[in-house]
C-alpha cells in the first residue's frame, strides 16, 4: 500500500526527481495565472453585457462585473509578478498557492451563480465545463487536484439540492460526478506528461552541461582546456567593469619539464602536472584567477587588477606556490625543485579587443623569462613592483 501510495504521489520518478520537477513546472503558473485571469476578466465581463441590455438585472450585472474585475486585479498582479520573475526575483511559492485559490474561488463561485443560482430551474452543462478546464491550467500536486476536484463536486453537489428544484437534482448530481471524473482522469495524465516532460528536459539539459564541461575540462588537470580559455578570455575583455582598471593574461610553463618527464618517466610527469593543477585551481577561489591548461606543460592565467602593480606581484606568489610544493627535479638548472616561469602582460581595460596580440605579447614575456635564467616572472606592461622582471 505505501509503494502503491508513493507510486501515485510521485508518478514513478521518486521523491528527489519529483520535487525537481515540480519546481521547475510550478514556477511556470505565474504566467498560467496572468493568462487565466485575463480570459476570466473577458468571460464575466461578457457575461454582464446580456442582464444589463435584456434582463435589466442589476444585481446579476453587479456580480459578473465583480468577478470580472477581481479577474482583473490579479491579471495585473500576476503581470507584475512575471516581470518581477524575468528580472531573476524569486516568487514565493506560498503566493503562487495563495493566487491560484483566489482564481479557483473566483472562478467557482461564478460557476456556481451561473449554473445554479441563476438558473435554479434549468439542468447546468456550463459548471462542468468550468469544473473539468479550470484545473488544467496550473501544475500543482496530485494530492491538491484530488482535494480541490472532490470539494468542487461535494460543493456543487450541495449547492444544488440547497437551492435548484428537485426534477432537476438527479440530472446535475450525475452531470457533477462525471465531470469530477473525468476531470480527475485528465488532470491525472497532464500532469503526469508536465512531470515527465520536466524530467526529459532536465536530464537533457544535464547531458549538454556534462557534454559540455567534457568538451572545455583538461582531463589531467581538471582545469579549463584552451577552447574555454579563448572563450573566457574574449569574455574578460568585453565585460569588465568600471572598476576594473587593468586585465593581466599570464602564460606560464614548467621549467626543464622535458627532462622531468625523462628522468622521472610520464606517470611521475603526470602527477606533476595534476599538483600544479591543482595549485593553479585554487587561485580562483583565493584571489578570483582563472586558470586553463593551453599545451603540454602550458598553463594560463586571467584576472583583473585595480593597480597595474599588484599584477607582478600576483604572479609572484604563483611562482612562490609553485616552489612551495617541494616536487624534487634533479634534472632542472633552475632549482632542485619544480619551478615555473611566467610572462605577464598587463593592459588597460578596453585598450584592446585583439586577443591574439595581447597573448602574444605574454608569450613574448614568457621566452624572455626563460631566457632570463627561469624560475621568475616577467612582466610586459605597466611598470610592475615586488619580484617581478620588467619586460
Amino acid at each position: 500500500m505505501y509503494k502503491l501510495l508513493n507510486r501515485w504521489l510521485y508518478y514513478k520518478l521518486g521523491r528527489d526527481e519529483y520535487k525537481k520537477c515540480m519546481g521547475i513546472t510550478f514556477a511556470n503558473n505565474i504566467s498560467g495565472l496572468r493568462k487565466a485571469n485575463l480570459v476570466m476578466a473577458v468571460l464575466t465581463a461578457f457575461f454582464a453585457i446580456f442582464p444589463i441590455v435584456i434582463e435589466h438585472d442589476l444585481y446579476k450585472t453587479g456580480f459578473y462585473l465583480g468577478s470580472a474585475v477581481v479577474a482583473l486585479l490579479m491579471y495585473i498582479f500576476a503581470s507584475w509578478k512575471r516581470h518581477q520573475q524575468k528580472q531573476g526575483k524569486q516568487v514565493s511559492g506560498r503566493l503562487i498557492y495563495i493566487m491560484i485559490f483566489l482564481f479557483f474561488i473566483n472562478t467557482i463561485a461564478f460557476g456556481l451563480y451561473l449554473a445554479v443560482w441563476a438558473n435554479p430551474q434549468k439542468i447546468a452543462g456550463s459548471f462542468i465545463g468550468i469544473l473539468i478546464c479550470v484545473l488544467f491550467l496550473f501544475n500543482i500536486s496530485p494530492v491538491l487536484y484530488l482535494c480541490l476536484t472532490v470539494g468542487t463536486v461535494i460543493v456543487y453537489i450541495f449547492t444544488v439540492i440547497r437551492y435548484k428544484i428537485p426534477s432537476v437534482w438527479n440530472y446535475d448530481i450525475q452531470n457533477a460526478l462525471f465531470a469530477g471524473a473525468v476531470g480527475l482522469i485528465f488532470g491525472w495524465q497532464i500532469i503526469m506528461n508536465r512531470l515527465s516532460m520536466a524530467s526529459i528536459a532536465g536530464k537533457l539539459e544535464d547531458e549538454r552541461n556534462n557534454y559540455y564541461d567534457q568538451s572545455t575540462v583538461d582531463e589531467l588537470t581538471q582545469l579549463k582546456n584552451r577552447r574555454d580559455f579563448m572563450r573566457t578570455f574574449q569574455r574578460f575583455l568585453s565585460i569588465y567593469r568600471q572598476s576594473d582598471n587593468f586585465l593581466c593574461i599570464a602564460i606560464l610553463d614548467i621549467d626543464f619539464f622535458k627532462n622531468y618527464n625523462d628522468h622521472y618517466g610520464h606517470p611521475a610527469g603526470d602527477e606533476c602536472l595534476r599538483a600544479i593543477g591543482r595549485t593553479l585551481k585554487s587561485l580562483n577561489d583565493s584571489a578570483g584567477i582563472y586558470a586553463a591548461r593551453v599545451g603540454g606543460e602550458e598553463f594560463a592565467l586571467l584576472w583583473f587588477e585595480e593597480e597595474a602593480a599588484n599584477a607582478g606581484n600576483a604572479a609572484s606568489r604563483v611562482i612562490q606556490m609553485v616552489r612551495d610544493l617541494n616536487i624534487p627535479h634533479e634534472k632542472s638548472a633552475a632549482a632542485p625543485c619544480v619551478t615555473v616561469s611566467i610572462g605577464l602582460h598587463v593592459t588597460p581595460c578596453g585598450a584592446s579587443h585583439d586577443i591574439q596580440s595581447l597573448y602574444d605579447m605574454a608569450d613574448k614575456a614568457l621566452y624572455a623569462a626563460k631566457n632570463g635564467g627561469r624560475d621568475r616572472v616577467v612582466v610586459s606592461g605597466p611598470q610592475p613592483t615586488g619580484n617581478a622582471v620588467p619586460f
